[in-house]
C-alpha cells in the first residue's frame, strides 16, 4: 500500500513539473519578492542622497532562454549558487539600472541627460554592480527565510546572457522584475529562479499565511502618518438644528427673528466634515466664546435618533 502511495505521489510531482508552476497558486512568492523590494529600497535610501523608488513590477514564468533573450547586450547578470537547493539562481541589472545607480550613488543631481550609449560597462560600473548584487542576494535570502532557509553564494558576473548558465536553456523558471526610479530616470532589476529549485517548496509557497507583515516600508509609513497629521480640518459648532418646510424657508425675510430652543446651558455639537464628533459646553474667556469638550458623540445612537420618529 505504501509503495503504491509513493508511486502515485511521484507521478503527480512529475506531472506538475512538466506543466510548470502556476504563479496564481503560489501567493508566498509575491510576499517574498515584495519583502525583497522593501529591503532593497531601505538599503539604497541610506546610501543615496536622492529620493529613490523601488517596486516589484511583476512575476512571470517561462523558459530561461526566452527570459534572458530580451536582456542580451543590455544587462549584467550575477550567478549565485544556492547549495541548500542544489541549484543556481540569477540576479540581473539592465543597462539603465546600472547607469541610474552610478549617478545616484555618486551624488548626481539629475541635471545631466541620462546616458544612452550602448558601450561596454566600465570597471567602476562592474564593481558597483557586484556590490549591489551581494546586497540584493542578502535581501533575497532574508525574504525567503519565512518559508525556507537558504544561502546564496556569488560565483561570477556575466555581461553575455548566453554565458549566464543556471540550467538548461529550455528549462522552466520564474522571473521577478523590479522597477527602480530616481532622478527622473530608472531601470530594471530581475531575479530568475529555476522551477526545479522551487518545486520542493511548492506546498509552503502555496500557503497564504505569514506571521510577519509584508511589503511595508517603515519610513514610507512614518512619512504618510506625518503628512496626514498636517491635514487641515474645519470644525463647526452647531448650537441648534431646526427643520423647516420649503414654504417656511421661502417665506423668510431680512430682519425676521427665528426663535431657538437652545439656552446658555444647552450642549453644542462639534462637527467635522458634517460628522458629529463631540458634545461641548459653551462659555466665555477673555471676551470670546469658548467650547469645553464634554463627551464623545455616539455615532450609532445619533444614527438611530435620525431614523426613528420622535
Amino acid at each position: 500500500m505504501q509503495s503504491g502511495s509513493h508511486s502515485a505521489t511521484d507521478i503527480r510531482d512529475k506531472l506538475l513539473d512538466a506543466a510548470g508552476l502556476s504563479l496564481d497558486r503560489l501567493p508566498m512568492l509575491h510576499v517574498i519578492f515584495d519583502r525583497m523590494s522593501t529591503t532593497c529600497a531601505e538599503y539604497l535610501r541610506h546610501k543615496a542622497a536622492s529620493a529613490m523608488y523601488y517596486s516589484l513590477s511583476g512575476i512571470e514564468s517561462g523558459r530561461i532562454a526566452e527570459i534572458l533573450e530580451m536582456y542580451e547586450s543590455n544587462a549584467v547578470a550575477a550567478i549565485f549558487h544556492a547549495p541548500d537547493w542544489d541549484s543556481h539562481i540569477l540576479i540581473g541589472f539592465d543597462r539603465d539600472y546600472i547607469y541610474t545607480m552610478v549617478e545616484v550613488l555618486y551624488g548626481s543631481d539629475g541635471s545631466e541627460p541620462p546616458v544612452e550609449e550602448g558601450r561596454g560597462f566600465s570597471s567602476i560600473e562592474m564593481k558597483m554592480a557586484q556590490s549591489l548584487f551581494e546586497q540584493v542576494a542578502k535581501a533575497l535570502q532574508a525574504s525567503f527565510a519565512i518559508v525556507a532557509d537558504t544561502r546564496f553564494k556569488l560565483e561570477r558576473l556575466e555581461t553575455r546572457m548566453d554565458f549566464a548558465v543556471i540550467g538548461r536553456r529550455n528549462n522552466q523558471a520564474v522571473a521577478a522584475k523590479f522597477l527602480v526610479q530616481a532622478l527622473n530616470r530608472g531601470g530594471e532589476m530581475f531575479v530568475i529562479i529555476p522551477q526545479s529549485a522551487l518545486n520542493p517548496l511548492r506546498k509552503v509557497l502555496a500557503s497564504a499565511t505569514t506571521t510577519e507583515s509584508t511589503g511595508r516600508d517603515p519610513r514610507w509609513a512614518k512619512q504618510i502618518k506625518t503628512e496626514v497629521k498636517k491635514t487641515s480640518v474645519t470644525l463647526t459648532a452647531v448650537l441648534e438644528e431646526r427643520a423647516l418646510t420649503l414654504d417656511e424657508l421661502a417665506g423668510l425675510k431680512v430682519g425676521q427673528i427665528i426663535e431657538l430652543q437652545a439656552t446658555p446651558r444647552s450642549r453644542i455639537k462639534l462637527e467635522g466634515n458634517q460628522q458629529g464628533l463631540f458634545w461641548c459646553n459653551i462659555g466665555q474667556s477673555d471676551g470670546s466664546y469658548v467650547l469645553k469638550v464634554d463627551a464623545l458623540i455616539d455615532q450609532k445612537e445619533e444614527y438611530l435618533d435620525d431614523i426613528l420618529p420622535r
